[in-house]
């Protein structure tokens, strides 16, 4: 393969923030129902922090999700990004689209990139 794929934890927080976005709830909801703090559950969903299993457990139950059902839509995540030539990349910081092509090198960090779709 080419590209640089995306780190777990950057896909995981994309994951966990999606979920929580489609669920209409707020930071600071699911920060009280998981028991972790809005700063460190922020930086989880930004890939920032690699959060510990038992972090991982308590964010995936307040939303109604199983680390099975995390570790499955990461997967299939990676796996849709890494199929393509050429990657539809989120940039989480302006939440825009942008094409990157994978056998061309990534500048900068990539924890505000997630490959999405091809």
């Amino acid at each position: 393969m080419g590209g640089v794929e995306p780190l777990w934890r950057e896909v995981a927080g994309h994951v966990l923030r999606r979920e929580r976005h489609r669920q209409h709830r707020t930071l600071a909801d699911v920060a009280a129902a998981s028991g972790v703090s809005m700063q460190h559950l922020s930086d989880i969903e930004r890939g920032r922090k690699d959060p510990s299993s038992e972090v991982s457990a308590a964010v995936t139950g307040a939303l109604g999700l199983s680390l099975g059902d995390l570790a499955i839509q990461v997967a299939q995540t990676v796996r849709v990004g890494s199929q393509a030539e050429t990657a539809v990349v989120l940039d989480l910081s302006t939440g825009n689209p942008v094409a990157h092509s994978r056998s061309a090198p990534v500048s900068g960090q990539i924890n505000d990139a997630l490959c999405a779709a091809a």
